[in-house]
């Protein structure tokens, strides 16, 4: 039962933080089921219909908003459900102090790159707010066959290569990947920054689905009660988090959150160090 109320109470934290700060959060929903007692297996499985049914979530609001290129997240999805496939096969096979170690390695950098975005923001603020620059044609197409073919190639390989990289690290290590998503978005789609958060949630839900599935036969059971729990509790919290996001200032969460996140590193790191010394 305390493990349960637990769970309620982490999922809600969860939801807070991807509803409030647009992603990043869904990356403690692994540590969190190991402190409940799960194995890293069942943990990283269980994680998956978290980040699956949250993104869900977020990709309906987002759409209902107008801030979702539909048939954009759709290709780029698909392209990378052989890399969450490969992925998802592939961590059956590492020890559980590798896969410990790498999603420890994983949450470091998530560290490094909100801390980086921090201090972009801080600039930004600083700054004489000059207008911004976005890309004029989100919708442009990559590779058309009418009314003659014509390939942007160096493009089509961005999106083949960052796909496949998202969907092997949704894959393996049973995480969004959120934050990689909406910059390979921005760079490999020449997506505005709005349409690429957005988008981002349905690329998300489709790896989270692939990989999921890909893990069906490996006989890797998590504890579907505290999975429930915390997927019920992330989905309100989001939607509470984004209607805190609009009327306060998010600067003080968001390092809290990077505070949060290298502490949590720390916490799976000691979990994985006994097996390598």
């Amino acid at each position: 039962m305390i493990e349960l109320l637990l769970a309620v109470v982490a999922g809600a934290l969860i939801g807070l933080s991807l509803g409030a700060l647009g992603g990043g959060g869904s990356i403690l929903a692994v540590p969190v089921l190991l402190a409940l007692g799960q194995s890293p297996a069942q943990a990283t499985t269980g994680s998956l219909v978290v980040v699956g049914v949250t993104s869900l979530a977020g990709a309906i609001a987002a759409r209902r908003a107008g801030n979702v290129l539909l048939a954009r997240g759709i290709a780029f999805g698909t392209v990378a459900i052989g890399g969450a496939v490969a992925g998802a096969h592939l961590s059956s096979t590492v020890p559980e102090p590798v896969l410990l170690a790498a999603f420890s390695a994983l949450m470091l950098v998530v560290a490094g790159l909100l801390t980086v975005r921090q201090l972009r923001n801080r600039q930004r603020s600083r700054g004489d707010h000059a207008a911004r620059v976005e890309h004029p044609q989100p919708d442009d197409p990559i590779i058309t066959f009418s009314p003659t073919f014509m390939c942007q190639c160096p493009r089509a390989l961005k999106v083949v290569v960052t796909a496949t990289v998202v969907g092997l690290l949704t894959g393996f290590l049973g995480v969004g990947g959120g934050f990689l998503v909406v910059p390979a978005l921005v760079l490999a789609l020449a997506l505005p920054i709005r349409y690429a958060a957005g988008t981002s949630l349905v690329v998300i839900t489709i790896t989270s689905t692939a990989a999921l599935a890909a893990r069906a036969g490996a006989g890797v059971v998590p504890d579907w009660r505290l999975v429930a729990a915390l997927t019920v509790t992330a989905v309100a919290g989001s939607v509470l988090g984004a209607r805190l996001a609009a009327r306060t200032d998010t600067t003080r969460l968001s390092a809290a959150f990077t505070g949060l996140v290298l502490a949590v590193a720390a916490y799976v790191a000691t979990l994985a160090l006994p097996a390598f010394v």
